[in-house]
Formats: C-alpha cells, structure tokens, sequence
C-alpha cells in the first residue's frame, strides 16, 4: 500500500469546481455559534459538491480567521450567502421550489436511515444551533424532519459531523 499524492487526487481548479455539476442540494446554517463548525461544513459541502450554503443570524461567514482555518479554501469554490435571519433564507428556497428538510429530534422526525430522497427534487438541509437546535418558528416552515439515530447517552452529534452524515446519507441513496 502507499499513500495517493495530491496531484493524482484528480481535483478539479476552483473554476472547474463552479462550473461542475452540483448535486440538488443546499446547507443552510441556523444561528451556528462555532466558526470552526461553520468551516468544517463548507469543507464537507465541497466534497458532496452541493449548490449552496445560506449562513443565518449569528453564523460566521468568510473571511472569519477560525472559519477559514478549517475550511481550507472551500469557502472560494461554494456558493455562499449570509441571511439576518433563517427564516428569510428557507422563504428564498421556497421560492425557488426546494423542499425544506430539517435535521432535529422532533417528535414526527424520519429516522435518516429510513428517510427516501428523491434525487430530482431540490433539497435544503436545515442545521441547528449547536445548543438550542432549531426554533419553533423554523420547524413550522419544514417540510420533513430528519433523525440521526444514535445509540449512546448524549444522543447529539456535533454540527459538523451532522451534516457529515445527512450529506453522506443522501450522496449514497441518490448517486448510486
């Protein structure tokens, strides 16, 4: 075994990455409190090459020093905007005819490894507050509610290793 090299990675310059075709989805960031997380989720988004992150209330955004230490540059390749408030970001995908999917234990959330996708419909993938998760306001605006079933004590995952895992989730069961 050896370890690949970078330049036989195959990674695309950041305009080849613009002009790719993107998966149907978007992140949208509800009042993340950590600019690492923030960071670490547009890395991840880069990955799944899905088509935007909104940022909402007090979530960083570039060019924040923690945010860009742990995004690594994927902040230049994504299509990113900041909101004021979540709301006006899920009323700006409703619009444009995506179906709001939020991420939080509520009590008529799918579990994600029984949650359907269907690969041509738009998704926006809704993350909470790392603490508060989503509000009441933000929860009647949802079309589905996703679970990530867990088996430990805590039942929370950090933000970013939950959009890992939705994002991973929905990448396996559409792109097959």
């Amino acid at each position: 075994m050896r370890k690949i090299l970078n330049e036989e990675l195959g990674r695309h310059s950041i305009e080849e990455f613009r002009k790719k075709k993107k998966l149907n989805v978007a992140v949208v960031l509800d009042n993340i409190r950590s600019a690492h997380n923030v960071g670490s989720v547009f890395r991840t988004c880069d990955a799944f090459a899905i088509k935007a992150i909104h940022c909402c209330g007090i979530t960083s955004v570039p060019p924040n020093r923690d945010l860009l230490k742990t995004s690594l540059g994927s902040q230049d390749s994504l299509e990113w905007k900041h909101f004021e408030t979540t709301l006006d970001s899920i009323m700006e995908f409703k619009k444009t005819g995506y179906k709001i999917i939020g991420i939080e234990q509520i009590d008529n959330s799918i579990m994600l490894n029984s949650f359907q996708f269907n690969k041509i419909e738009k998704i926006a993938f809704v993350f909470g507050n790392e603490v508060h998760g989503l509000s009441e306001n933000i929860l009647n605006q949802l079309d589905s509610a996703i679970e990530i079933p867990q088996f430990g004590t805590k039942h929370s995952f950090n933000i970013s290793i939950s959009a890992g895992i939705v994002l991973w989730d929905y990448f396996t069961k559409t792109q097959v």
